[in-house]
Parts: structure tokens; sequence; C-alpha cells
């Protein structure tokens, strides 16, 4: 059994639930039933409790009062549309093709240097890379996700995008691995299956899904899962490292996702919608 408060923060938990099943909830997921969800993981009330108070100052929870008036969260609108965005990664469900390139050019004044790191930390957080200094390169079917966030947090300003290829004079791939710590990636999918690989294997050798223990490996399952997309930018094959772990990784997610993500909704108490 993994050890949740070594591999999963309460706050990280919290945002995977909304993200797998909080969403589809008509209405607030009321305090309590927060307080059980998080329990089935093994997450105390104290922390359920404190993590939704800072996810709350963030802007990504809004409190409210459920139908039968008891205190409850829902998502805001930016949440809503982070996860919206996020499901595109998240769950893709066919390998990346080679679909081009997006650029983003920064230029931020010297009295607002501070947003320049914002800038860099929220680019490299969507999975670019750096191609020369001020300049990061992503697949461009990231652009839209990419183009929310920035202007979410009013940065777009200082930012222009251009789409485009390639063209040398090194190879793509010999420049990509400039671009991306390729290497650093790859620990983090080899993680992933270190941790994942065996829970799926131990259900692929049960005959049933009882739904709390669906749940529970699913939730932690997604949880890990959810950062590695954006880590991963989602390369073509033909320039990554033969041996590369990431189609493995997927596969391992996706097998857990079709066997226990509505399983556990029967313990969650909602019916999910795609994907």
């Amino acid at each position: 059994m993994i050890n949740v408060s070594d591999q999963h923060a309460p706050r990280s938990l919290i945002v995977t639930l909304y993200g797998a099943y909080g969403r589809f909830v008509p209405g607030p997921v009321p305090v309590a039933e927060l307080i059980r969800l998080l329990a089935a993981a093994d997450v105390d009330a104290p922390s359920v409790r404190s993590s939704v108070s800072r996810l709350k100052r963030r802007g990504l929870l809004l409190p409210a009062r459920t139908a039968e008036g008891a205190a409850g969260y829902q998502l805001s609108p930016e949440a809503r549309q982070l996860l919206d965005d996020g499901d595109r990664r998240v769950y893709a469900t066919t390998p990346p093709e080679d679909e081009g390139w997006v650029l983003a050019v920064f230029s931020v004044p010297e009295s607002e240097r501070q947003k320049r790191h914002v800038l860099r930390s929220r680019l490299s957080g969507l999975g670019f890379g750096t191609a020369a200094p001020g300049v990061w390169i992503a697949p461009a079917r990231l652009y839209e996700e990419t183009r929310h966030i920035l202007q979410r947090l009013r940065l777009d300003p200082y930012v222009d995008f251009f789409r485009g290829e390639h063209l040398g004079f090194a190879a793509t791939a010999e420049a990509v691995a400039r671009w991306w710590d390729l290497p650093a990636i790859a620990d983090r999918h080899q993680a992933f299956l270190d941790r994942h690989a065996p829970v799926l294997h131990d259900w692929e050798q049960r005959a049933d899904t009882p739904p709390e223990d669906a749940y529970r490996d699913y939730l932690l399952a997604l949880d890990s899962w959810r950062h590695l997309p954006y880590a991963d930018p989602g390369l073509p094959a033909s320039l990554l490292p033969r041996d590369w772990p990431g189609a493995r990784s997927a596969e391992v997610f996706r097998a857990l996702h079709e066997r226990l993500r509505d399983a556990g909704a029967v313990f969650a108490g909602v019916r999910p919608q795609s994907p």
C-alpha cells in the first residue's frame, strides 16, 4: 500500500477528487462528504479543512450551501476551465502526432521583473521547453490552454505566440534534447510505473471491483498521473529516446482508468461524464 502522506498532498488530492468526481455533483460538495471521500485516501479532517481553505484563497473553490442547507464548496469558473483544459492532456487516448510547434516569446520591463519569474514558471509548468532566453517552445496543441492560463493571470500583454516548424541546423531530435530535460521527465514516468504498475497487476488478478477499493486506487493513480502530462509535453515518439517509458506509463494509467473510474464513482455517489 502506498504511503499517502509521502506521495500525495491533501490539497492535490482535493483537486484530483473534484476533477474525477466532484465536478459532476449537482451543486456544491458538502464539507462532510469531502471529509468522507478524503478519509478513504487516509487524509484526516483537519487536513481537508485547511487544504480547502487554501484552495478557497486561491480562487479555485467557492463556498456555497447545498439544497439541504449544508456547508459545501463548488468549483469556481476558473477552476472548471483549468479542469476542462487539463482533460485534453490527462485523458488523451492516442499518441501525439508531429503537429508543429508553438513559440512563446516574452518581454517584461525591468520595473516588473517579478513577472518574468512567474512567466517562466507557468510556461515550464505547462510543458514548454527553453529554445533560447525568452523563447519557449511546445507542441502546437498546447497553445489554447496556455492562452487561457496567461489571460487568467493577466500575463498575456507580455507574450507573443507564433506557430511554425523546426528547420535546423541541428536535427530536431537533437534540438529537443536541449529544449527539455528528457532524463528528468523519464524519471517521473518511471516513478509512476514503480508506484502504480503493481496496483494494475493486482487488479488484473481480481474478478471483483469493490467501489471503495476502486475509488481509492483510482484517486491515487490519477493524482500521480495528472501532473505528468504537464512535465511531459507529449513529444512525437520519433523525437524521443528508443526506451522512452512514457508510452508504458500512459498505458498503465488508461488501464486503471478503464477498470476503476466507474466503480469508484459508486463510492463517490456520482455518475461521471466523459472522458
